[in-house]
């Protein structure tokens, strides 16, 4: 997997960048985000979004951050405050994790079950 902060070319070897590759600045993420740079910066210091830096310390947001910002307006919308946010996120980052760990011990379950089926 890609680290959010690798500068490498995206997927397929051309020069898109990757999802989680951090290419927007403060200005164009609130903008497609549909939200104001303060905003961008109170979830950070919240804890709610990490944006990569660049080696001068600005911040470069990446798509993974857009959706990840998409996702914390609209809990707002909700009306739900940003530590109840922060929580939701944790548990949310959690479900995937655990959910990507039964995947690849699934496929390793059923890997060994055909070589031993073979044997």
């Amino acid at each position: 997997m890609l680290d959010r902060h690798n500068h490498l070319p995206g997927p397929g070897g051309d020069h898109r960048p990757g999802p989680g590759q951090g290419v927007y600045g403060i200005s164009v993420a609130a903008e497609l985000a549909g939200m104001g740079a303060h905003s961008l910066r109170l979830y950070e210091q919240h804890g709610l979004v990490t944006p990569a830096r660049s080696a001068g310390g600005t911040r470069r947001y990446s798509d993974d951050d857009l959706a990840r910002l998409a996702r914390i307006a609209a809990l707002a919308g909700q009306g739900i405050n940003l530590a109840a946010i922060a929580r939701i996120l944790d548990l949310e980052d959690s479900n995937t994790a655990l959910r990507d760990s039964n995947a690849a011990l699934t496929a390793e379950r059923d890997q060994l079950r055909g070589r031993r089926d073979s044997s």
